[in-house]
């Protein structure tokens, strides 16, 4: 039996109403990627990509309800637009303060609604560590520099207060740790005692063949400096 001219006209209007939910779900022509793309999370250890390189993410932090990437000052430099893959397609933030020399570390904001921000180091395969604090680091202390890519390197902090010399100048208040580090994989890497969060690995020398020697920026001078809180 031929439908009759009612269940045809209904059935044009339910066709027509799908094709309208479909034109207006569809990004316009010519649409550049959205700032505010696919939601993802981006952790301590977790590598940003601008414009100029890439850089580590040391430690997630927050202020007055905005939250905040520790990273370290050289590596960010002048870069502004912070993203989350390398193809520059996920927007996660923006620098906000750099510090290098004298000092050796930068805040990038996230700006981003669909990036969050967990209070967490990424160990890889899945497995996270919770930072609890921030701490201090002391002589003869343990501290450990998780990766997601390299594993995890345990040394113990042989002495504060150091001061490094870098051809744009010398950053101070360093701390020298035993903990080896392959290089290139050491800026803004995150360094832990426990759950603790103690500072960013900003160099070093040697391999965790031979042995070497990493120096950090402590993370408790830069959450003083701007009220901070890790979380």
């Amino acid at each position: 039996m031929r439908p009759g001219p009612t269940a045809v006209l209904r059935s044009l209007a339910a066709l027509a109403t799908a094709a309208s939910a479909v034109l207006a779900a569809a990004p316009p022509a010519g649409a550049g990627p959205s700032r505010t793309a696919v939601a993802t999370a981006v952790r301590g250890g977790n590598v940003l990509y601008s414009a100029s390189g890439r850089c580590t993410v040391g430690f997630n932090a927050t202020k007055s309800g905005r939250y905040y990437a520790i990273m370290e000052g050289r590596c960010v430099g002048g870069a502004q637009d912070w993203y989350a893959d390398a193809a520059r397609t996920v927007h996660v933030g923006v620098t906000e303060a750099v510090r290098f020399p004298g000092e050796d570390y930068a805040l990038v904001r996230y700006t981003n609604p669909a990036v969050s921000s967990p209070g967490e180091v990424d160990l890889g395969g899945g497995r996270y560590l919770d930072i609890t604090g921030a701490a201090r680091p002391v002589v003869g202390q343990s501290v450990c520099l998780p990766g997601s890519a390299t594993g995890q390197h345990c040394g113990r902090v042989d002495a504060v207060n150091v001061s490094v010399t870098y051809p744009e100048g010398t950053v101070s208040g360093l701390v020298r740790t035993s903990a080896c580090t392959e290089p290139g994989t050491a800026a803004g890497r995150p360094a832990v005692s426990g759950s603790a969060a103690v500072g960013l690995a900003v160099g070093g020398s040697g391999n965790c063949t031979s042995g070497g020697t990493t120096y950090l920026q402590p993370v408790v001078p830069v959450l003083q400096a701007y009220g901070l809180t890790l979380h």
